[in-house]
């Protein structure tokens, strides 16, 4: 773990790492599994400074993925979302979250993109229940710039090498935590 949390901080503090970072949160909002934030918070810790500019290029990534999710459910439900879903053997919380969201809408999706639960099941969902696109780009602003800038950012350009060492000295217990809550997350999303 040490040795993977090496590279992602060496990785951070290249001049790539923006695009990567962009990348990553661009495909977690539509079809990839693992969040932004494995190398958003290596990267706000190798250069604290650069903390804002690091979580708006991460919410822009996952904005704009998430329009590509939301057009996945809209358009492409059965040929592409339905196999994400059943990656995730989430078909009947899928179908209860569409519910939802064609219900509750806009704070469906503010509150289910701060959670662990897969982000791209939330904007696939909202394209298949055919939320309104303004209000859908709105609303993943606020839910992934909250996430992003007030709990990765703002933390850790405060705390800056407190936050590093904490996070070094602590990590498999973070990763261990990380792992339960994006169980319990997917868990949650059964329940629905």
């Amino acid at each position: 773990m040490h040795l993977l949390y090496a590279r992602l901080i060496a990785l951070a503090a290249t001049r790539a790492a923006p695009l990567w970072l962009f990348g990553v949160a661009f495909a977690e909002a539509s079809v990839f599994p693992l969040p932004p934030d494995l190398l958003l918070i290596p990267m706000i810790l190798a250069r604290p400074r650069r903390a804002w500019w690091l979580a708006g290029i991460c919410t822009a990534g996952s904005v704009l993925g998430g329009l590509l999710g939301y057009w996945i459910g809209a358009a492409l439900f059965e040929v592409a979302a339905r196999p994400v879903v059943h990656f995730y053997h989430a078909e009947h919380a899928y179908e209860a979250f569409k519910a939802y969201v064609a219900q509750y809408g806009f704070v469906a999706i503010l509150a289910k993109g701060l959670t662990p639960i897969p982000f791209k099941l939330v904007t696939i969902a909202a394209g298949a229940a055919h939320f309104d696109l303004g209000a859908f780009v709105l609303a993943c602003l606020i839910t992934r710039g909250g996430r992003f800038f007030l709990l990765e950012a703002v933390p850790l350009r405060i705390f800056g090498e407190r936050a590093r060492v904490f996070i070094e000295r602590r990590l498999g217990l973070i990763l261990i935590v990380a792992f339960l809550a994006s169980v319990a997350g997917i868990l949650a999303l059964r329940l629905l």
